[in-house]
Formats: structure tokens, C-alpha cells, sequence
């Protein structure tokens, strides 16, 4: 047989990637810090979120978002819940004032 062997199985997951802009551009490097600091202060400590990173622009491209965030779930019930979650609502509420411009993507991987 020369088919090339099955992949495992994967366990369903889903995938939320925001970017933003910094709104106060003289305040860009210390905010964007703040920024990534908060929404790492929630790895390990919401139920269904596998993993999350957030990076800060490098300056390659002409006109970049400042900010950006990739989470896993482990399913869509597990991003409604983080959604609502105590510390991502005040997480939240700390980098609020400090961005614009959010876009958001949401996929089944």
C-alpha cells in the first residue's frame, strides 16, 4: 500500500486572535507592555483555555496594529466562557482605555 500513513486524530479546538492599535502613540511602548502583560496574567487560570500569546509589533510592516493575541480553546462553549470569565472581564477593563482598533478572528482548528 503506498498511501502515506493517517494522521492522529485531533481533539477539536478553536482559535480567537485579536489585534489592536495602542490609542496613545507617545505611550506606545509602555502600554503594549501592559497590554501583554495582563492578557498573559490569564495562561493557566481560565477553564477550556489550552494556551494564549500576545506579541508586540516589530515595526516591519507600514501600518501595523501595535498588539496582538492568539488563544486556543477547547471549543466554542470554552470561548463563551472565557468571555464572561471573572479575571478576563477585568483584565478587560485595564487594557480597555489603552487600545483601538480591535479585530477579531475566530476558527475551528
Amino acid at each position: 500500500n503506498s498511501r502515506p500513513p493517517r494522521s492522529p486524530p485531533c481533539a477539536p479546538m478553536l482559535k480567537h486572535v485579536v489585534i489592536w492599535k495602542i490609542k496613545d502613540p507617545t505611550q506606545k511602548a509602555r502600554h503594549a507592555a501592559t497590554v501583554k502583560a495582563q492578557l498573559e496574567s490569564m495562561r493557566g487560570r481560565i477553564p477550556g483555555l489550552l494556551a494564549i500569546e500576545c506579541g508586540v509589533d516589530i515595526g516591519y510592516d507600514a501600518d501595523p496594529h501595535d498588539v496582538g493575541l492568539v488563544c486556543e480553546f477547547t471549543d466554542r462553549a470554552a470561548l463563551d466562557a472565557y468571555q464572561q470569565h471573572p479575571l478576563h472581564v477585568e483584565v478587560k477593563k485595564v487594557i480597555g482605555p489603552l487600545l483601538t482598533a480591535r479585530h477579531a478572528l475566530d476558527w475551528d482548528a
